[in-house]
Order: structure tokens, then C-alpha cells, then sequence
């Protein structure tokens, strides 16, 4: 398979590119030279395990065995508090401490305060 001055000129009108006419034989040149180095890429011949064996061999798979999950002392160890599923968690200070309002305390203000907003 080779490539044609006219080859070049309709890929380049599909793909829009303004090609100059001196452009086009130095174009032909090198697609032809990627097109040949291809061909003799593909007489090479060369033992190529199963794609399937090349994975199992690159990255060893442990047994899959059911492992515990999180237990209830242990999250609540790390959280005592609950709501809705999420974890809640004392405010930091850290910009109070320094007289500096902290960014979102209304935020924080309305985990401290379960009850709902009209």
C-alpha cells in the first residue's frame, strides 16, 4: 500500500488543513516510509503469549475471600455522631480562635442545629 499525492490532498481537505503544494511531496515521502516500516513491523514474527496470560503474569490477583467491613464500635470509635448517614464531626476553630470569622459558619452552624429550617 502506498500513498498518493491525491491521497494527501482529499485527507487534507476532509481534516481541513491548508496544505502548500510544496508540501505535499515531502508528505507522500514519509506517510509512504511510516506505511513501509508497518509492513515489515507485521512479517515480524514473534511468540506472543495469550493476552490473558500476559495480564495474569504482570499483575498477580489475590484471592477474592469476603473481608469484614466496618464495624458499628469501630465507626462509631472514629464518629460518634450520625445523621442521614453522614459522619458528624466537631467544628474547627481554628479562625475563631484567631477573631477571624470562619469561612462557611453557617454551614457548621447548621450541623450543630438538627432541627429544620423553614
Amino acid at each position: 500500500m502506498s500513498i498518493s499525492e491525491s491521497d494527501v490532498r482529499h485527507v487534507a481537505t476532509l481534516a481541513r488543513l491548508g496544505l502548500s503544494a510544496a508540501r505535499i511531496p515531502s508528505l507522500v515521502e514519509e506517510l509512504n516510509g511510516i506505511l513501509d516500516h508497518m509492513d515489515v513491523l507485521q512479517r515480524v514474527e514473534l511468540p506472543v503469549p495469550h493476552a490473558g496470560e500476559t495480564a495474569a503474569r504482570a499483575m498477580p490477583l489475590r484471592d477474592d475471600v469476603p473481608m469484614p467491613g466496618v464495624t458499628e464500635a469501630a465507626r462509631t470509635a472514629f464518629a460518634p455522631a450520625m445523621r442521614d448517614g453522614f459522619f458528624l464531626v466537631p467544628r474547627l476553630d481554628t479562625h475563631g480562635a484567631a477573631g477571624v470569622p470562619a469561612p462557611g459558619a453557617g454551614v457548621a452552624d447548621a450541623i450543630d442545629d438538627p432541627s429544620p429550617t423553614s
